[in-house]
């Protein structure tokens, strides 16, 4: 079990991941990588808008300021 953030973010990287955005969107996908700023890079993303699919974007990168949490994604 992490006991900190960082090695939270040390153990998902590569896993399924949602990221919450500050606008209340979600993108689900895998995390590849983040840098210092929580710049994140994800592959086989998905856009998801209340709950629904929006989106397939395939590999992304997201703004670490726009990002209000990260979770492991438990599907």
């Amino acid at each position: 079990m992490p006991t900190n953030p960082s090695e939270f973010l040390a153990r998902v990287i590569g896993q399924r991941v949602v990221v919450k955005l500050n606008s209340g969107i979600d993108y689900r996908g895998v995390l590849e990588s983040l840098d210092g700023y929580m710049n994140l890079a994800m592959s086989g993303t998905k856009e998801y808008v209340n709950g629904q699919e929006k989106n397939d974007y395939g590999d992304c990168f997201i703004r670490g300021n726009n990002v209000l949490y990260i979770a492991a994604d438990k599907q």
